[in-house]
């Protein structure tokens, strides 16, 4: 059976800014399909590996591959066209335009119509104008937001702002998503259902998803593997059951507390 071609495929990418070394020798490759979580204590490098990936930070060396096609260097417009997009740890809507302009305004690549027949609103113009509106509600009602379509992104709830952030990356049409912390901020029910709607998310579009999350019950309870970073190094990789069970994460990342808290014995000497 023919191996898919993957649709990240991150090799030895070192992110360098002056003498920080914030990224180094980071590889992470995920098929069609997979959903991956990254975790780390603050400053692990899990956002500047988002960064390398996404475009923000053009890698200092390595490669970023998508679906085969080396990305790494080019503008975040153009690797989000290409099939990348993401969330921000910040909510970054725009908190003046209703829900589903916000959405639309992910939509504008799938634009036929010119300058001159925007300026004119000629009839290709307008069924483009209402084919992007019934895409965008699309959006909305598989984030559970279609009640929310007029309302302005700022005055929604905070949990329905994160999915109002999702529902716009998902409008994009891409193959990858990073979700960079999707459940901070969230009560317990609200990151039950977001568990949710991630995998939903995943199996309807058939999307790879790449998830930053420090909620341990969150991250290990969608993720079918772990890549666990420190100090911008790659420390451990694995199912969630092999990683929690890591010394050199539990050293790291979750305590000893962890430990008591789980009744897991770590062998002497490491696993």
């Amino acid at each position: 059976m023919t191996q898919p071609v993957p649709v990240l495929d991150a090799k030895k990418v070192n992110m360098q800014f002056g003498g920080l070394r914030a990224l180094a020798d980071f590889d992470l490759t995920l098929l069609p399909g997979e959903l991956v979580g990254m975790i780390g204590p603050n400053g692990a490098g899990k956002t500047t590996a988002f960064n390398a990936i996404t475009g923000v930070y053009p890698p200092s060396s390595g490669d970023v591959m998508l679906c085969g096609e080396r990305v790494n260097g080019q503008r975040p417009h153009q690797i989000c066209m290409k099939g990348i997009a993401r969330t921000f740890q910040n909510i970054r809507l725009f908190k003046q335009l209703s829900a589903i302009d916000n959405v639309r305004v992910a939509c504008h690549h799938g634009h036929k119509a010119g300058f001159a027949a925007s300026l004119l609103r000629t009839a290709a113009f307008l069924s483009d104008e209402e084919r992007i509106t019934k895409r965008a509600q699309e959006f909305l009602e598989v984030m559970g937001l279609s009640h929310r379509r007029d309302s302005l992104a700022r005055n929604l709830p905070y949990g329905e702002q994160r999915r109002l952030e999702i529902a716009r990356a998902l409008a994009t049409g891409p193959k990858l998503l990073c979700l960079d912390e999707p459940a901070a901020g969230m009560n317990a029910s609200e990151k039950v259902a977001l568990l949710e709607l991630i995998r939903k998310i995943r199996d309807l579009f058939s999307l790879a998803i790449l998830v930053i999350e420090h909620d341990m019950r969150v991250v290990m309870g969608v993720s079918e593997r772990l890549i666990v970073l420190d100090h911008g190094v790659t420390i451990s990789r694995g199912t969630p059951e092999q990683v929690r069970k890591d010394p050199k994460v539990i050293e790291a990342y979750l305590g000893d507390s962890y430990l008591e808290e789980k009744h897991i014995q770590v062998p002497v000497g490491g696993a």
